[in-house]
């Protein structure tokens, strides 16, 4: 199905079929990240390695991104079909979250280090080819996107479920087993499989181009797309601070035993507003949206700063829990369409990858081990109790800022897509 260019109000309605599986593709992606990432960095520390081993170990998932994504975008758009090599990658990364559910001892640390890097390396390339692979079957990706991703945050939200309906029982937490990291495992496996039976899509570079991530790179002359992505880079290394502590914070600081389905309260709002997505691009344009995102993630730093175990403090966390929804939607699925609309059609997935490389790659490995490193300058050595507002301020602060130097340096002119109310009378009387 060929790819309509971002807002034409003459693309066709998305097929039901092609809807069904990419929708299925989404749900298993990201049931498989959420069924073990929330509940890792604690589970970790159950284990008793300190933090800055946890913070490096967890930190792999971004590290191996570094080096991956990169290297997937390249792939997909010069040499293989992109449902093949995303099932491939599942497969093999089942069989590295079983060893790593099984390594266990604060000595092994070294062998826990290799398998978390190496999963990571199988893990992050699938993220931008179900990125590329959703935006290369839908007849118009503003419009039709926001729909399928959607599905993600679902699975995501049944993952985290699942996790405390099966591992949080009688008191315990989820962070005390390694069952989350075997479901994610048996999830992977089946999405491995599913991979083969999702619509072809073959490679569009053609042979004799530069290299795409070489092209894509070339998307810096733009001064207003460089902002994008060196903002992008600064506010997702305080992004990680949340992936990596919140779970911890939580059981620690306001006395929540299951971690996993509390912190759903923020996919929960994800899975409301994504669908409202469009709206927001059409009503305020793209870097509104994009400012709106970042400001959630200061003021959901805010509110853990001042969070507590009772009355207006534990508010104060749900309501941090809570923003993650909007910080995601308003600019993470934001970011990509961004990607999508400006990018060449020859490099889309390699411009994917080069925003997932900055964010999910650079940006989150940063994050992840300063995020430990942190923790524990902010725990005291004696009784190791955590200064949490002290800790909380430093991320909030550093993205405020990020969001001044956004404001003042993007430039660019918002591309508005249709209004929805005209989107749905054409693609009803199409």
């Amino acid at each position: 199905m060929a790819h309509a260019a971002s807002g034409s109000s003459s693309a066709p309605p998305l097929d039901p079929l092609v809807r069904g599986q990419l929708s299925v593709m989404m749900f298993l992606q990201f049931a498989v990240w959420g069924s073990w990432f929330v509940v890792f960095f604690p589970y970790l520390l159950n284990l008793k390695f300190t933090g800055e081993q946890t913070g490096a170990i967890f930190g792999n998932m971004a590290l191996g991104a570094i080096f991956s994504t990169i290297f997937a975008g390249y792939v997909a758009d010069r040499f293989i079909d992109s449902e093949k090599f995303m099932g491939l990658c599942h497969l093999l990364g089942a069989g590295f979250l079983y060893l790593i559910a099984t390594t266990q001892d604060p000595g092994q640390y070294w062998t826990l280090f290799a398998l978390t890097f190496g999963y990571a390396l199988l893990y992050n390339p699938t993220l931008v080819l179900a990125n590329s692979i959703t935006f290369r079957h839908v007849p118009d990706g503003q419009r039709d996107f926001p729909g399928v991703r959607v599905m993600g945050t679902l699975g995501w939200i049944a993952a985290g479920f699942a996790i405390d309906f099966v591992f949080a029982r009688d008191g315990g937490k989820a962070s005390d087993t390694n069952g989350p990291l075997l479901l994610a495992a048996g999830l992977s496996g089946v999405l491995g499989v599913y991979s083969f039976l999702l619509p072809k899509t073959p490679p569009t570079a053609k042979a004799g181009d530069a290299v795409p991530f070489v092209q894509a790179l070339g998307l810096f002359k733009d001064f207003s797309f460089a902002v994008f992505f060196l903002v992008s880079l600064a506010i997702t290394v305080v992004l990680a601070f949340y992936y990596s502590i919140t779970g911890n914070f939580l059981e620690k600081a306001c006395g929540v035993t299951k971690t996993g389905s509390t912190m759903l309260i923020g996919q929960v709002c994800e899975t409301v507003f994504l669908p409202l997505l469009p709206l927001f691009l059409f009503r305020i344009g793209m870097k509104g949206v994009l400012v709106l995102g970042m400001a959630c993630w200061g003021i959901r730093y805010l509110c853990f700063a001042h969070a507590g175990p009772e009355g207006v403090g534990f508010a104060l966390a749900i309501v941090g829990v809570a923003l993650h929804g909007f910080c995601f939607d308003f600019f993470f699925a934001a970011g990509f369409i961004h990607c999508d609309n400006e990018a060449p059609k020859e490099i889309r997935a390699s411009a994917q990858a080069l925003f997932s490389f900055l964010t999910y790659g650079v940006g989150m490995w940063l994050g992840s081990v300063l995020s430990g490193v942190l923790l524990d300058r902010y725990t005291d050595p004696a009784t190791k109790a955590v200064d949490w507002n002290g800790f909380w301020m430093v991320p909030s602060i550093g993205v405020f800022v990020c969001l001044a130097v956004f404001v003042v340096l993007f430039r660019m002119t918002p591309k508005r897509p249709p209004a929805p109310a005209e989107t749905d009378e054409e693609k009803w009387g199409a």
